[in-house]
């Protein structure tokens, strides 16, 4: 692919895409209308990639910094680039904003990826002008890290930029996935809404304490989740697959369902509760420090499914 790719907002998320894209060799420039987030992005970069080149994740940090270009504004940034990144943060007026402003400056064969969680790209995009060339492609936190991006059309968006990015998000080793039309939430926080609400009721009631319904998660579902998705998860707990699953279980979860509470807000009281478990085992000074372990454990995690896939 000729060009480069522009990052739009350089945060925690815009930060890791730029190092999805540099890693994968392609030229970066990044713009945040922060100057804050611009001066401190080249040592938060080089900390990234050094911890990244620690796990085997990465042979060297220099060239892929190299490949990195701060830009002062967003105009430097879009023109001429053939893919535009946009993780601007979660709000529709200031993604309509932004999404404008790109669309000015966009190359006439550029596509364009938003990296919001939630709200559909037919929130913000209808007014662009190239409107059928941009789409939402929706990673996880951090993306150089987690793999998987959903890719979310609006009604306007043309296949070919569906079909662009999803190759794209392939070439520069991300876990594509394709989600055919617009839904709330998408597929990725719509099946952690569920467990989240689920977890919460549960707690609500008394049946567990935090702690322990994040051991199950940990120890037991997670484990398997952490290379297999619920489907094949359950196509391998049957003698003959699925289908036998479904008829030895189905009745099973349609019970657990029909006796579920029906879903309201999480209640102040256990958000109240959790948060006092949650702080007695984790200090509110040391949630950083917390993070900065998770993202090592990912590392680490990501070194061992690369060699288990090879």
């Amino acid at each position: 692919m000729g060009g480069h790719v522009a990052i739009v907002g350089a945060g925690l998320v815009g930060s890791g895409w730029a190092i999805v894209f540099a890693r994968a060799g392609h030229t970066v420039c990044v713009f945040d209308a922060s100057s804050e987030i611009r001066d401190g992005l080249p040592a938060q970069l080089r900390a990234s990639l050094e911890a990244m080149q620690a796990h085997g994740l990465l042979d060297a940090v220099d060239p892929v910094l190299e490949r990195i270009e701060i830009c002062s504004d967003i105009a430097a940034a879009v023109a001429g680039a053939v893919y535009v990144q946009e993780s601007v943060i979660e709000r529709v007026d200031l993604k309509r904003e932004v999404s404008a402003a790109i669309d000015r400056h966009l190359g006439p064969d550029a596509i364009v990826g938003s990296s919001t969680s939630g709200l559909p790209a037919s929130s913000f995009t209808a007014d662009c002008a190239n409107r059928a060339r941009f789409v939402v492609a929706h990673p996880v936190n951090p993306p150089h890290l987690v793999p998987v991006v959903e890719i979310v059309p609006a009604p306007w968006t043309a296949q070919s930029t569906v079909a662009r990015t999803r190759d794209l998000m392939q070439a520069v080793g991300q876990a594509p996935i394709v989600v055919t039309r617009e839904i709330p939430g998408f597929i990725l926080n719509r099946l952690q809404g569920a467990l989240l609400d689920e977890a919460w009721s549960l707690f609500e009631q008394g049946y567990a304490s935090a702690e322990d319904i994040d051991k199950t998660v940990k120890y037991g579902l997670g484990l398997r989740w952490s290379f297999m998705g619920p489907f094949e998860t359950i196509d391998l707990n049957a003698p003959t697959g699925i289908d036998d699953y479904a008829r030895r279980l189905g009745p099973m979860y349609l019970e657990l369902a029909q006796g579920r509470q029906s879903v309201g807000p999480w209640s102040d009281d256990a958000i109240r509760r959790a948060t006092e478990e949650r702080r007695a085992a984790l200090p509110q000074d040391q949630i950083h420090a917390r993070r900065e372990w998770r993202d090592n454990r990912l590392m680490a995690l990501r070194a061992s499914q690369s060699k288990l896939d090879r």
